[in-house]
């Protein structure tokens, strides 16, 4: 009996070894275990951070990460990860990836990414490297209280898209101009009421025929209103309209338009060119344009269908009468 135990414990034994070793030789065999050799190494050295632009309520921040690559051969595609997580609640805010295709051994890469994060408390920010989709390294940088950093002066998000002129009288060699200025806010919040400053000067000589002080309002995010103003200047002239927004002392944003009363065309041969003949007279526009509240609008559109309330009076009483003469 003990002989039979002996050698069922050797064949146990044996089997187990050669188990192993098959197993051994075939995970080798199937490259599920990789030489070190075939690795690239990355390093994310440093990150630095700067203010590109301070509005409000948003901030533009250019954050700079140092990319090093330590060893490895390989040719592979690199890129990296900028995530930024709200210090108060933890949240991911916003993140932007950019390619950075392959890295040399030895070489070092600096890298600009700039994120727009609402200006309030403080944010954790982190790079994080990717090779072909395999997480490499990463890099961490904090900043603290941007809610206290001053707007920068010029921010203003306002925008001069576009303007209308009509010619409302023309006397002794005057017109009068309406203007119509379209002031639009491309930011992110309602903007302040500026001073603007409208101007209009002789296109060849340079000299002001007229301006007139005027106040932009406050507008809305991703609103358009129309400020309009007067301006008189001599007839048969061509003229360049300036408008310019003022924050205090500092002018701000700035646009132009152009009237040409005394227009020059060419000639059909195109070799000379004469002045066109305007009757600015002719465009006088005296009739005021009404604009149609949406509120009224809608309340007209809604109570079209249907009897009026008079109406419907009228058709009670004489069904009432009609009842009692037949009854």
């Amino acid at each position: 009996m003990r002989k039979l135990g002996t050698r069922s414990t050797q064949t146990l034994f044996l089997r187990s070894f050669f188990l192993i070793f098959f197993v051994t030789i075939f995970t080798f065999g199937s490259g599920c275990i990789k030489s070190f050799e075939e690795e690239s190494y990355y390093n994310v050295r440093d990150m630095d951070i700067s203010a590109d632009r301070i509005g409000a309520a948003f901030i533009d921040l250019n954050v700079t990460t140092y990319v090093e690559k330590v060893q490895g051969d390989n040719a592979k595609n690199t890129s990296l990860l900028l995530k930024a997580y709200s210090r108060g609640s933890g949240l991911l805010e916003t993140q932007k990836k950019i390619e950075l295709g392959a890295l040399k051994k030895g070489t070092t890469k600096s890298v600009s990414q700039v994120l727009t994060l609402p200006k309030a408390g403080g944010y954790d920010l982190q790079s994080v490297l990717f090779e072909d989709d395999v997480q490499k390294g990463n890099g961490k940088i904090k900043v603290y209280n941007l809610d206290a950093l001053p707007a920068d002066v010029q921010e203003t998000g306002l925008g001069i898209p576009e303007m209308d002129f009509r010619v409302k009288k023309v006397e002794d060699g005057k017109v009068l101009v309406e203007s119509d200025i379209y002031l639009t806010n491309e930011g992110r919040e309602t903007s302040k009421d500026f001073r603007m400053l409208v101007k209009v000067r002789e296109m060849d000589a340079g000299l002001l025929a007229d301006k007139v002080w005027a106040h932009t309002g406050e507008i809305k995010p991703e609103a358009t209103v129309i400020q309009t103003v007067n301006l008189t200047m001599p007839d048969k002239y061509n003229y360049v309209v300036e408008v310019l927004i003022w924050n205090n002392d500092t002018i701000v944003e700035r646009g132009e338009d152009y009237i040409q009363l005394n227009p020059i065309v060419e000639v059909k041969d195109k070799s000379t060119t004469k002045a066109r003949e305007i009757q600015t007279s002719e465009f006088e526009n005296l009739v005021e344009a009404e604009e149609i509240p949406e509120e009224g609008y809608t309340s007209e559109k809604e109570a079209a269908p249907g009897f009026s309330l008079f109406l419907s009076a009228v058709l009670f009483c004489s069904a009432v009468i009609l009842r009692r003469r037949f009854a």
